[in-house]
C-alpha cells in the first residue's frame, strides 16, 4: 500500500492542495513535504495539517542528493509525488538556467535517490520488495501548440515544447520514462491543463486578475486574447492524482483536464463579471476593498488592457481525457462558473494570505 508519501513542492499551490486532500481522505497515511520555500512556496498553505502526527515538513532542496537519500531512508518512503518545479513561462524566458537546474537536475536527483532506496538497497526484506511509486506531475505544454481545429492531445502525442519552461518539463518527463524503462523504477506520469483555485500564487493569470481588480490596476491581456486553454479546478486535479496512485498502473501516463476550453479574453471577462456580481451582492466588500473602484461601480472590464504578446506564445492547449475516464473513472466535477465564483470568494475572504505575499514580492 502506498501509505508513506514524500510530496515535493508540497507548500506550493497544487502540492499543498494535494496534501490537504490526501490527509483528509487517507488519515492513516504518513505524509512528508519537502519544499525549498522559494518565492511561490508558502508554509501557511499547510497550516491545517501542521499539527497532525502523521505530517511532517522538511525545508530542503530536491537538488540536494544527500538530503534526498537520508529523507527517503529515514521516513521509509514508498511513494514520491513530485510537484516541485519552476512553472512560470515568463520567468523561464528571462532566466532559463533556473528551470533547467530545478526541473531537470532536481528530477534526476530525486529519481536517483528513489532508485537507490527502492531498487539498489541490499536489505531486500526492508526495501527491495515493497510496493513503490514515483509519480511525476507534468503539463500539457510539453506537447506544444494546437490549431483551433486540431484534435486534443492524447498521452502519446509528440512532444513539441515551445518555451524554456515546457522544454525543461519535457526533459524531466523523459528522465522519468528512462528510469522506468532502464532500471524498472515504478513510475507514473500525469499531464494537466491550466489549474486555478485557492492558494495560487498571484503571478498566475486568475489570481492576478482578481488582485488587480481589487487594487484597481490594469488587467493585462497578451496580444489579441484569443489564446485557448482548458481550465481545471485544483481540487479536481488532486483527485485525479489520487486516483492514479490508487488505481493507475506503473509505466502509464494519464491526461487530467476538465474539457473546458476557453479563450483568454473570455476568461478575463468571466472573472470581471463574477467580481462585479460579488461586490453587488455583498456591500461589505466595498468597505474591505475601497481601492476596487471599477468592481464597486460594476465595471471591472474597464480595466482590461491588451499588451504585446509573449514570445513563442502557444495558441491552444487541449487534452483528451478518455483514458483517465476509462481506466480510473476520473472526470472533473467542479463546473467552471462555480469554480471561478468559489475561487474569487476565497481570495476576497483571505486577504491576509495574499497581502503578505504582495508585501514581500
Amino acid at each position: 500500500m502506498l501509505n508513506r508519501l514524500l510530496v515535493t513542492g508540497g507548500a506550493g499551490f497544487i502540492g499543498a492542495n494535494f496534501v490537504l486532500h490526501w490527509l483528509q481522505q487517507h488519515p492513516n497515511s504518513e505524509v512528508t513535504v519537502l519544499d525549498v520555500l522559494s518565492y511561490a512556496g508558502n508554509r501557511s498553505n499547510l497550516h491545517q495539517v501542521e499539527t497532525l502526527e502523521n505530517f511532517s515538513f522538511v525545508h530542503g532542496d530536491i537538488c540536494d542528493q544527500a538530503l534526498l537519500e537520508e529523507l527517503l531512508k529515514q521516513k521509509a518512503i514508498n511513494c514520491i509525488v513530485h510537484f516541485a518545479a519552476e512553472s512560470h513561462v515568463d520567468r523561464s524566458i528571462n532566466a532559463p538556467e533556473t528551470f533547467i537546474q530545478n526541473n531537470v537536475v532536481g528530477t534526476q536527483r530525486l529519481l536517483q535517490a528513489a532508485k537507490k532506496l527502492w531498487l539498489d538497497n541490499s536489505d531486500k526484506n526492508k526495501y527491495g520488495d515493497i510496493e513503490h511509486r514515483f509519480h511525476h506531475i507534468s503539463t500539457d505544454e510539453v506537447f506544444g501548440s494546437l490549431s483551433s481545429s486540431a484534435p486534443a492531445f492524447n498521452e502519446n502525442s509528440n512532444y513539441q515544447p515551445n518555451s524554456p519552461y515546457s522544454a525543461s518539463k519535457a526533459a524531466s518527463d523523459h528522465l522519468v520514462r528512462a528510469y522506468q524503462q532502464t532500471y524498472g523504477l515504478k513510475c507514473s506520469l500525469s499531464y494537466c491543463s491550466n489549474n486555478y483555485g485557492p492558494r495560487q500564487f498571484p503571478e498566475k493569470l486568475i489570481p492576478l486578475l482578481i488582485l488587480n481588480i481589487l487594487q484597481n490596476k490594469p488587467l493585462p491581456i497578451y496580444g489579441d486574447g484569443q489564446q485557448i486553454r482548458d481550465w481545471i479546478h485544483v481540487n479536481d486535479h488532486v483527485r485525479g492524482i489520487e486516483q492514479i496512485l490508487l488505481n493507475g498502473k506503473a509505466g502509464q501516463s494519464y491526461n487530467l483536464g476538465a474539457n473546458k476550453e476557453i479563450k483568454n479574453i473570455d476568461l478575463v471577462s468571466a472573472v470581471c463579471k463574477s467580481m462585479d456580481q460579488q461586490f453587488a451582492a455583498n456591500k461589505n466588500f466595498a468597505q474591505d476593498f475601497p481601492e476596487a473602484r471599477a468592481a464597486i461601480a460594476g465595471n471591472s472590464q474597464s480595466l482590461i488592457r491588451h499588451i504585446q504578446d509573449r514570445p513563442g506564445h502557444d495558441r491552444r492547449y487541449a487534452l483528451n481525457t478518455n483514458k483517465a475516464k476509462k481506466e480510473l473513472g476520473f472526470s472533473s466535477k467542479i463546473g467552471f462558473e462555480q469554480g471561478i465564483n468559489d475561487t474569487i470568494n476565497w481570495y476576497l475572504n483571505n486577504k491576509t494570505w495574499w497581502r503578505t505575499i504582495l508585501a514581500v514580492a
